[in-house]
């Protein structure tokens, strides 16, 4: 069955788009949901112009998207996390946890954008992938820590006695 798109569907089409789909799917989902219409040449003029407007507008979000891929690509985040000795985190790190952490660096990435096929669940380096949009893709190197470990590093090293910027009281009062 022949459909004019009413929204931009992934893996489907975009706002304006004549597409073929099988007559259950438009039946039972893109209609109902007022996400399709019967093409005639009434529908398909009256949204004309309305479609130039949205293929610039994704224009525009896709070259930002390539921009942001572009500034994260190769950048190196460290998120702490509790594990055992071997190495085993008590939890996971999950695509929120590292959207969070290259937010925190100054990167919009949604968590949307990392794709995992399973959560981090081990001390150590990974590399993790952004896919942002079609073709617009990058990849972060993700080191997962137990701060633990740091803690007992530093409390190895004794580290200078601290500075006092205070004055006196007595020189205070000259």
């Amino acid at each position: 069955m022949k459909l004019l798109l009413h929204a931009d569907i992934e893996k489907l089409g975009y706002f304006g788009d004549v597409v073929e789909v099988n007559n259950s799917y438009a039946r039972n989902y893109l209609l109902p949901q007022r996400l399709a219409v019967v093409p005639t040449d009434e529908a398909v003029a009256a949204i004309e112009a309305e479609r130039a407007e949205r293929a610039e507008q994704r224009r525009l979000a896709q070259e930002a998207l390539m921009r942001v891929a572009e500034a994260v690509n190769g950048t190196e985040i460290t998120i702490e996390a509790l594990a055992n000795e071997q190495g085993h985190l008590f939890g996971s790190v999950s695509q929120a946890e590292i959207s969070k952490a290259l937010i925190a660096k100054g990167f919009d990435v949604q968590s949307r954008h990392v794709v995992m096929d399973y959560h981090l669940r081990e001390v150590g380096s990974h590399e993790v992938h952004l896919h942002f949009a079609q073709d617009v893709d990058a990849t972060v190197r993700l080191t997962i820590v137990n701060p633990e470990d740091q803690a007992s590093d530093g409390d190895q090293q004794q580290p200078d006695e601290p500075v006092s910027t205070e004055v006196p009281a007595e020189e205070a009062e000259v």
